[in-house]
């Protein structure tokens, strides 16, 4: 079957579901909204209870990376993810899903072939280039010194 690249793209937009982009925005929105309002009421508590700036950031952090492996481990955090898409990716609890979702996909196939191995399939590529970003833009500053 021959097909101009019109008629292939009148075909694909005939077979695609229709995209709700509006309230796939505000869905995005409110769950990372939430997701971040959540930090900041952990960073207040933590900050209340006695821990300086910093130290208070790596706990929200530390939590946040927690409760976002333990609701994937008990399929609360995919249920989320289906409702709010991108909202819930990009705060660090959209990570430590990526971590830990290959992780219990692959356990059948055993701790080091398959949990151990694909733990990093998603977030694996996410750190090699974030590592040589960070590499590379230290070497930059380190030379426009």
């Amino acid at each position: 079957m021959k097909m101009t690249n019109q008629e292939y793209g009148e075909y694909i937009k005939k077979k695609s579901p229709n995209s709700h982009l509006g309230s796939n925005l505000l869905k995005a929105f409110l769950s990372g909204g939430i997701i971040c309002a959540v930090g900041q009421g952990l960073l207040n508590l933590y900050k209340y209870y006695g821990l300086d700036a910093e130290n208070a950031g790596t706990a929200v952090s530390v939590t946040l990376v927690f409760l976002g492996a333990l609701l994937t481990g008990v399929g609360i955090y995919d249920r989320i993810a289906k409702f709010g898409g991108a909202g819930t990716l990009v705060p660090i609890t959209g990570f430590a899903n990526s971590i830990v979702s290959p992780a219990l996909e692959f356990k059948s196939e055993g701790f080091v072939t398959g949990m151990s191995a694909k733990m990093f399939v998603i977030a694996g590529p996410v750190l090699v280039f974030g590592i040589a970003a960070s590499v590379i833009y230290g070497i930059l500053l380190t030379i426009l010194k």
